[in-house]
C-alpha cells in the first residue's frame, strides 16, 4: 500500500500521473495495463444508475463495485470514493473508510473538501487510512450547475490555503476538479504532493476522466470531457453481425456447439 502511494508522490515534477475510474473487473483489467490509478467513483451513480446527483450514491453501491474493480487491478494504485454523508464527522468517518479498505481492499479513499474536513481527513491519516483529497467543484455539495472554480481572487486565495492544509496534514494527492487554469498552475507548484486535474488544464501532475466518458458511451457535454474513441459505434457493430449471422443460420456453427 505505502509503496504505490510513494510511487504516485514520487512523480511529482517527473513524469505525468495516469487516473481512469472503473466500476467493474472487466474496465479495470484493461486499464490496469496503462494508469497509474484506478479510481472507484462516486460518478458510477450517473454512469451506471441515471442518478442525477452523486448524492444518491451509498456505502453499498461502493462497495459492490469496488469488489469487482479488485478483482481487475494487478499494479495500480485503487482510490475508492467515500460517498456522500459517509464522514459527517471523525468516528462516522473512520468506520466508514476501515468499512471500505477492508471489504473492498483498497489502499486509499477519497473525500471531497478542504478546511472544512481537515479534521475528519486528519483523524483517518491519524489512524492510518491513506486519503486522497479533492477541491474545486466538489459534486456531492452542488446543486444545480457546475460552475468552474478559481477564477476569483477570493476563491484563488481560498484553494491555495485548503491545497496547502491538506498537504500538511498528510493527504497524498488532490484531485482539482473544473479549477481556473492560472489557479491549478499555482497550486501545482505551491505544493509537494501531485494535483490530478480534471477538468483543470495540463499544468497538474497528472489527469483522471471517467472512461466511459473517454470511450464515447456516455452522452455529455460537458466541456472537459474527450472522446478518445467511439465504442458504442464498435458495439453496434459486433451486435449487428450477432443478429446477422442468427438470422441467416450461420452463428452457430459446429464450432461453437457442443
Amino acid at each position: 500500500m505505502l509503496n504505490k502511494i510513494k510511487k504516485i508522490i514520487s512523480k511529482k515534477n517527473k513524469s505525468k500521473i495516469i487516473c481512469l475510474t472503473a466500476y467493474s473487473k472487466n474496465f479495470a483489467e484493461e486499464i490496469d495495463k496503462y494508469v497509474d490509478i484506478i479510481l472507484v467513483g462516486d460518478s458510477l451513480g450517473s454512469v451506471l444508475y441515471n442518478y442525477d446527483t452523486t448524492r444518491k450514491v451509498s456505502l453499498k453501491n461502493m462497495i459492490e463495485h469496488s469488489r469487482s474493480v479488485r478483482m481487475g487491478i494487478k499494479k495500480s494504485l485503487m482510490v475508492v470514493d467515500m460517498p456522500y454523508q459517509t464522514y459527517r464527522n471523525r468516528k462516522e468517518a473512520l468506520s466508514n473508510a476501515k468499512k471500505i479498505i477492508k471489504e473492498t481492499k483498497c489502499e486509499a479513499v477519497k473525500l471531497e473538501g478542504g478546511i472544512k474536513i481537515a479534521k475528519i481527513i486528519q483523524h483517518l491519516i491519524n489512524n492510518r487510512i491513506p486519503v486522497m483529497g479533492h477541491l474545486g467543484v466538489l459534486p456531492q455539495s452542488v446543486k444545480g450547475k457546475f460552475k468552474s472554480k478559481g477564477k476569483t481572487e477570493k476563491e484563488k486565495i481560498k484553494l491555495l490555503k485548503d491545497s496547502k492544509l491538506l498537504e500538511n496534514i498528510g493527504a497524498f494527492a488532490i484531485v482539482l476538479e473544473c479549477v481556473q487554469t492560472s489557479t491549478s498552475k499555482l497550486i501545482t507548484r505551491s505544493i509537494k504532493i501531485p494535483t490530478i486535474g480534471i477538468g483543470s488544464s495540463v499544468y497538474c501532475d497528472g489527469q483522471v476522466l471517467v472512461t466511459d466518458d473517454l470511450l464515447g458511451l456516455n452522452k455529455t457535454n460537458i466541456r472537459f470531457v474527450k472522446k478518445f474513441i467511439d465504442l458504442k459505434k464498435v458495439v453496434n457493430q459486433g451486435v449487428k453481425k450477432f443478429k446477422k449471422e442468427v438470422l441467416s443460420k450461420k452463428f452457430p456453427t459446429k464450432k461453437y456447439s457442443y
